[in-house]
């Protein structure tokens, strides 16, 4: 019997957009593959939605909060359907990105130093010596990042903003000169090494989406021995935080420091985009992993308790 699965994209996070231009190519290939397929615009009735469909699977592609916060996860588990990702624990802990931090440095991981404060405490004054970063400590996307520099009197003063969307707390961290390097763990194993170079100030929302907004170096041109470091730490990583399927971890790459001292984590991506200018799909082809395969294989990995 033809697998049913549904795809759930979209949402109400202000990743929506980026949410529904992974889904569709994701679902164009489950269907190319033989798989019937119901495309889901994820809306607050999403149980009841699910539970009259009762597909065999759902491919979880919704990027932020519920799909990447472990809540989506949680109804799945609920209604019994098996789902591609990470599971509720992991997905929770991987999208607060200052709880993720803790996890990842007692397993050896080096993330940069820094402090989880209220956003109103790091507007009035600078949480820490210039230049340093503050983010959200869970959105994705590189939505609502400031890199505050040493040309910066104050901190940014949009976030005193009353629409302000991005929750209460950020995470102020020192910034991490150098390479912007990513790698994804599919199929169990660490993939080769991207090094992004935006086209714009940093790998920002419009570098990671717009086409022709950053450069993809793949291989990365890094030491044998930092490439070799950033696999291991991608795997240390993903195991660490308890991720299943695919993940894709970020770091900062500080060339200027000897050997792979230089290497920080920034976070790990538990559902990583799947759009046409996204990383983990070039990853996958550069291990010969075709686009339809690396679907296909998600679908079947699909499983309850991840």
């Amino acid at each position: 019997m033809t697998k049913h699965v549904a795809f759930l994209m979209g949402g109400w996070s202000s990743e929506r957009e980026v949410s529904l231009n992974s889904g569709r190519p994701c679902a164009d290939a489950a269907e190319r593959c033989g798989y019937r397929v119901t495309r889901i615009d994820v809306a607050r009735n999403i149980a009841t939605v699910l539970d009259e469909l009762k597909p065999d699977v759902a491919f979880n592609i919704l990027h932020g909060r519920p799909g990447e916060d472990g809540t989506i996860q949680g109804v799945l588990e609920i209604l019994g359907i098996p789902y591609t990702h990470s599971g509720v624990q992991a997905s929770s802990l991987a999208m607060k990105k200052d709880a993720a931090k803790v996890v990842l440095a007692a397993a050896g991981v080096p993330v940069p130093q820094g402090l989880a404060i209220s956003r109103l405490e790091a507007a009035k004054a600078h949480a820490l010596p210039r230049p340093y970063v503050i983010k959200p400590v869970a959105e994705g996307s590189s939505v609502g990042v400031f890199i505050v520099t040493d040309q910066h009197d104050h901190p940014p003063q949009q976030l005193f903003a009353a629409d302000w969307a991005y929750g209460e707390i950020v995470l102020c961290e020192t910034y991490i000169p150098g390479k912007e390097l990513t790698c994804a763990v599919v199929q169990g194993e660490a993939t080769g090494v991207i090094e992004i170079v935006p086209k714009v100030k940093f790998y920002d929302y419009e570098a990671k989406y717009a086409p022709g907004g950053s450069e993809h170096v793949l291989p990365a041109v890094i030491p044998d021995a930092v490439t070799r470091e950033v696999q291991r730490l991608t795997v240390l990583a993903h195991e660490a935080l308890g991720c299943r399927g695919v993940s894709r971890a970020d770091f900062r790459y500080d060339d200027s420091r000897p050997g792979v001292e230089g290497l920080y984590c920034l976070e790990v991506n538990t559902i990583p985009g799947m759009t046409q200018t996204s990383l983990v799909p070039e990853l996958a082809a550069h291990r010969g992993i075709s686009f339809d395969d690396l679907i296909r294989w998600m679908i079947e990995d699909a499983s309850l308790n991840r």
